[in-house]
């Protein structure tokens, strides 16, 4: 009897739980597939994958999982759910999804096997699955620009007498060098982190080593980041081309297996001793039990349904005044697709799109960076365009330039500054972000000029200069 009533519920909860995950799990694997995502979270899964199916081949250990624990975190799962869905952050409904990860090996008994391997961080390993890079650059990409930076100075300052140090720029032998996002050492930063997660699954520490292990990977891989900075930055100044897309790589590879090293031979953490807690289940009565299964599939239909009101959404903001023409070339206006109108609408701030002839002004307004800012590359990417990051540059003021080249052929040159109202700079969106986070500034617009990549520099110079001029830059 007792076997039967906890099968009823926990066919109950597996059905609300699908519900609550057929539109996370949907966006997920988009994100996979977009390439605006820059997201290899289908080789985590499939890494993960394996794994459990070597346990599941193995001989369990243990006795069979209570329904209590799989109630509980079928709880815990819909409020997560509940937040992403009304917020309209849908990295937030995804999270809930690695709690359902924990639930399907608890349920399977992963850590009771001859080959054993922890639920706790098989949920946690799932979480590289999600878009998380994008995510990290945006959000702590300027605090990570400038550690690497004062790290690669220090490094630097023993061999090079001349050495200039300013925020994230740094000057070596009369070659200027900025730390810009991209080297932020975010995306290393998240590949040793999953590497210590892997190696957690595996190992299954106990929560205080596996967290001085984990204070450990994050120390390596900034010191590993310097050291690449400062690789990079030596070259340059001693007139070699580091900044070549294959020298350039190559030396982030070397930089970071140096860096994993130490932690695949060192981290070795002993297993936790397992605990056998009891979980026990709502005993409801017989007349209670079918009517449970229904409230959960009705909340979890509810959840899914319910109006989103994200509390990050930009109030109206003016709109830039573009001028009329610029170097002859009479404006038109581009029409913005219905999904960015639909998408403005619902999270307010302001998108506007002219050309002058084969020239491109793109400004988008908004007092929520977090929701709205983000590289050309995100977009570029997404519309199947190739990008290539140049390089910045600070006359006439902070720009990040990229190289995209479309579908059809056509060679581009995307620039794009960033600019709060009280005149603050920058050419990167982290800095952006972390300025409006702490309250610095609020009200931001990226400025995008777009030219042929084949037009002559003093063109492209003069049609620069002449839109920053109209837009007061």
């Amino acid at each position: 009897m007792e076997q039967k009533r906890d099968t009823l519920i926990l066919c109950g909860l597996a059905l609300a739980s699908v519900i609550l995950a057929i539109e996370p799990l949907s966006w997920l694997m988009t994100s996979w597939r977009d390439p605006s995502y820059q997201s290899y979270g289908g080789v985590y899964c499939a890494v993960l994958l394996g794994l459990v199916c070597l346990s599941l081949k193995s001989t369990p250990l243990g006795k069979p999982t209570s329904a209590g624990r799989v109630f509980a975190l079928f709880l815990i799962a819909a409020g997560i759910r509940l937040a992403g869905q009304v917020l309209a952050i849908n990295i937030l409904s995804a999270l809930a999804l690695a709690l359902d990860v924990f639930a399907l090996a608890t349920l399977l008994r992963l850590d009771q096997r001859k080959f054993a391997v922890s639920p706790t961080w098989v949920a946690v390993f799932f979480l590289f699955a999600l878009p998380l890079g994008p995510i990290l650059q945006r959000v702590a990409g300027f605090p990570l620009q400038m550690i690497s930076a004062d790290l690669a100075c220090h490094m630097l300052s023993p061999f090079f007498a001349d050495l200039l140090c300013e925020g994230v720029r740094l000057r070596v032998n009369g070659v200027d060098v900025l730390v810009d996002l991209p080297c932020s050492g975010a995306s290393g930063l998240l590949l040793m982190v999953s590497l210590w997660a892997f190696l957690n699954v595996i190992y299954r520490p106990r929560l205080l080593p596996a967290l001085a292990g984990g204070a450990f990977v994050v120390l390596v891989s900034i010191v590993g980041n310097g050291v690449r900075i400062s690789l990079l930055a030596s070259g340059l100044a001693l007139g070699i081309d580091t900044m070549a897309p294959l020298l350039h790589a190559a030396i982030g590879i070397v930089a970071l297996m140096v860096a994993a090293l130490p932690v695949v031979l060192l981290y070795k953490p002993s297993a936790a001793v397992p605990k056998c807690r009891s979980f026990p289940f709502p005993k409801l009565p017989r007349t209670l039990r079918v009517p449970a299964v229904v409230a959960a599939i009705i909340a979890a239909v509810a959840i899914v349904n319910i109006p989103k009101t994200p509390i990050d959404r930009s109030p109206p903001v003016v709109q830039a005044e573009l001028p009329r023409q610029l170097l002859g070339e009479v404006v038109q206006p581009v029409v913005l697709s219905q999904t960015e109108q639909n998408y403005f609408t619902t999270y307010g701030g302001t998108a506007q799109k002219v050309q002058y002839g084969p020239l491109g002004v793109n400004i988008v307004r908004t007092s929520s960076p977090l929701r709205h800012l983000h590289s050309p590359a995100t977009c570029l990417l997404g519309m199947g365009y190739s990008v290539r990051f140049l390089g910045t540059r600070f006359d006439p003021l902070p720009t990040s330039v990229y190289e995209a080249t479309g579908p059809d052929g056509r060679v581009w040159t995307v620039a794009v500054s960033f600019v709060s109202d009280d005149g603050y700079q920058t050419a990167s969106v982290g800095e952006a972000v972390w300025s409006w986070l702490n309250g610095s500034s609020q009200t931001w617009q990226s400025v995008q000029r777009i030219t042929p990549h084949s037009l002559p520099d003093q063109d492209r110079i003069a049609f620069e200069q002449a839109a920053l001029s109209a837009l007061d830059l």
